[in-house]
């Protein structure tokens, strides 16, 4: 069976306000204030560590040691309100279905902590849309590894080379990269103007063309 693996922050939903307000509790109780806003949305994307990275060299003091130590902090503060802004992006649950019903399996491969993503999923009444989640920490290895990629295939019952990756990243594309399977990146996201540079297989501009761009990666008879 083909599968169709998606990430889930900047891909499936956009999740950078609530992942902004957790970065900025965690300077806030620093005693800075709030130093990331909502132009920063590509930086919340990237992740936990990669906020607090971004906020203590705009502060001018980049220090690994604080990022470790409030790390656990962000992910709290996060946990407590992980859906309070967060929508999923136009189309995105109904080409879910879609794809469903054309038969490929559909499922979650994040850098998010598994805990957290499953939690978000639920709470926003879609997890058991998807048939399986691999995150961060399911795994003793997360993407670019390809392993947690191809670990979401297996538990969809599917033929792990037989997968896509839609993904928002270049992480995204370096996991599909390494794995080797196509991947496709999508354009409305907050760094969607940058997604062309990595060569991915597709770009998807609108969810509603994420089917028949399903079909042609992964069903396509080759030439």
């Amino acid at each position: 069976m083909e599968t169709v693996i998606f990430d889930l922050d900047g891909t499936l939903a956009d999740t950078s306000k609530d992942l902004l307000a957790a970065a900025n509790a965690c300077f806030r109780q620093m005693g800075e204030g709030d130093v990331l806003t909502l132009a920063d949305a590509g930086v919340a994307l990237r992740g936990g560590k990669f906020m607090l990275r971004a906020g203590l060299a705009r502060l001018g003091r980049p220090d690994d040691a604080v990022v470790e130590a409030y790390y656990p902090v962000l992910l709290e503060a996060y946990a407590e309100a992980l859906d309070t802004h967060t929508v999923f992006y136009d189309g995105a649950l109904e080409a879910v279905e879609a794809l469903k019903g054309d038969g490929f399996g559909v499922g979650i491969c994040t850098n998010k902590p598994e805990g957290l993503a499953v939690e978000l999923m639920r709470r926003m009444g879609a997890l058991e849309r998807f048939g399986a989640l691999v995150g961060a920490d399911t795994l003793p290895v997360r993407k670019p590894d390809p392993e947690p990629l191809f670990e979401t295939a297996r538990r969809l019952g599917g033929d792990p080379k037989r997968c896509l990756l839609v993904g928002d990243s270049d992480t995204d594309r370096n996991t599909a990269r390494a794995a080797g399977v196509p991947s496709v990146l999508v354009t409305f996201g907050p760094s969607g103007e940058d997604m062309a540079a990595l060569e991915p297989e597709a770009l998807l501009h609108d969810y509603a063309d994420l089917p028949a761009l399903a079909h042609a990666l992964l069903r396509a008879p080759k030439s």
